[in-house]
């Protein structure tokens, strides 16, 4: 056991789900001996001492966020907040002297992407931004094969991401189903899957294509109530969720509810949600690598498709998620190359969130001395990147698929 003074002092600003499990409960009980949990703030009291019971620890509450910067003086801040928050959070910290882990995605909007970068140059601090599909050994695999140019060089690729009516009707209920809140799952959901690409192909997005609508929820429902609990149509609605029935969630949300009004179990058709759940684009890249891409929100499937085209060949996979029948255990990999067959890799599913992405993130994060050939760690230019190709992709859909460039939105050196 390393002696306390020598652990990473962190602080946690936000308990909701992802806070309290991923870097919560998780990170205390797997790297205990090298992080001391700090600090906790929520504006929500209630919710973050069900977290703080939740996670084992007895660090101190806070509501105000710069008291707990001032008096603990953490060496990291980890920033699980609504997305349309994390800046305000984010400098902060590094004005208090504090590295910063910040969930993704890193921002919503260009002027915000802004702040966080001018604050980072001028703290001498760094921000980590929390891409875990990086890490999971499926994308570090994906990864070598293009690192050893098994394909030859990349022209084109295919990336499909399938939600399921659990995860993704999950983000219609709640404060993603918000663009002000979110940036819309262009920019909350895609930001994953647009630094994932950028990562493979060692490339900036010049422009982005793209088209979206509201086809299942929202003002596309035929009945709609304030949120499921209490709800007349709650039998005869596909899409209803007892809160009751699931007491992790009910404890984190439903009596803290009574302080802030937020609920969990939002209904998913309120006709105010101003989000699309059907998007694609078309992303063309600087390296003239051209990428199509979508993402639905409302399958029977949850998983995604990948295919990456190249001038000797083929990588394609089909992760599965979840579906209604069995899959084997891991993720099958086909390196086909032209004139000489297929070769199938084998890729386990890890235990861990992200089939193993969310622990091999925090070992690079928190583990002194942990290897990254691969430049799996991701920073503050991967994570406004990524923001703004989800941005440009929402603009370009306000104006019916109109080529945006990310130049004209900002310039990230």
């Amino acid at each position: 056991m390393k002696h306390a003074s020598l652990k990473n002092r962190y602080a946690l600003v936000g308990t909701g789900h992802r806070g309290t499990g991923m870097w919560g409960r998780g990170l205390l009980k797997g790297w205990s001996d090298y992080v001391d949990l700090v600090g906790i703030c929520d504006l929500n009291t209630l919710r973050a001492e069900r977290s703080r019971e939740m996670m084992n620890s007895s660090a101190p509450i806070y509501a105000d966020r710069d008291e707990m910067l001032e008096r603990h003086r953490p060496d990291t801040v980890i920033v699980c907040t609504r997305d349309s928050d994390h800046d305000e959070v984010i400098v902060k910290a590094l004005g208090a002297g504090a590295n910063v882990v910040s969930e993704k995605p890193l921002t919503t909007t260009v002027d915000k992407i802004h702040r966080i970068l001018h604050a980072e140059k001028t703290s001498g601090r760094h921000v980590d931004v929390s891409f875990n599909y990086r890490f999971a050994p499926l994308s570090a695999k994906i990864k070598e094969l293009l690192l050893e140019q098994a394909i030859g060089k990349v022209t084109s690729v295919d990336f499909h991401w399938f939600l399921d009516t659990t995860h993704g009707a999950a983000y219609f209920r709640r404060w993603h189903a918000y663009e002000g809140s979110s940036g819309g799952l262009f920019v909350h959901k895609a930001t994953h899957h647009f630094d994932l690409l950028n990562w493979f192909l060692d490339a900036d997005p010049i422009s982005v294509s793209a088209m979206s609508s509201q086809r299942k929820y929202g003002k596309a429902g035929s009945f709609r109530s304030a949120r499921c609990k209490g709800c007349s149509h709650a039998g005869k609605c596909e899409f209803f969720f007892d809160i009751t029935g699931n007491d992790y969630l009910s404890a984190l949300y439903e009596d803290p509810s009574s302080i802030d009004g937020y609920v969990r179990d939002a209904c998913v058709y309120r006709e105010d949600i101003d989000i699309p759940d059907t998007m694609s684009a078309l992303v063309r890249y600087s390296n003239g690598v051209q990428a199509t891409y979508s993402l639905n929100t409302y399958m029977p499937i949850e998983g995604h498709h990948l295919a990456i085209n190249g001038t000797h060949g083929r990588i394609e996979i089909r992760q599965f998620h979840r579906q209604p029948w069995t899959e084997p255990p891991a993720d099958e990999i086909l390196v086909i190359r032209n004139f000489k067959g297929v070769e199938r890799i084998w890729i386990p599913h890890y235990s861990g969130g992200h089939f193993g992405g969310d622990d091999r993130l925090r070992d690079a994060l928190f583990k002194p001395g942990t290897p990254d050939p691969l430049g799996q760690r991701a920073g503050s230019r991967a994570g406004a990147i990524s923001v703004l190709c989800g941005l440009a992709a929402v603009e370009s859909a306000r104006r019916d698929g109109k080529a945006i460039l990310l130049a004209d939105l900002a310039t990230i050196s």
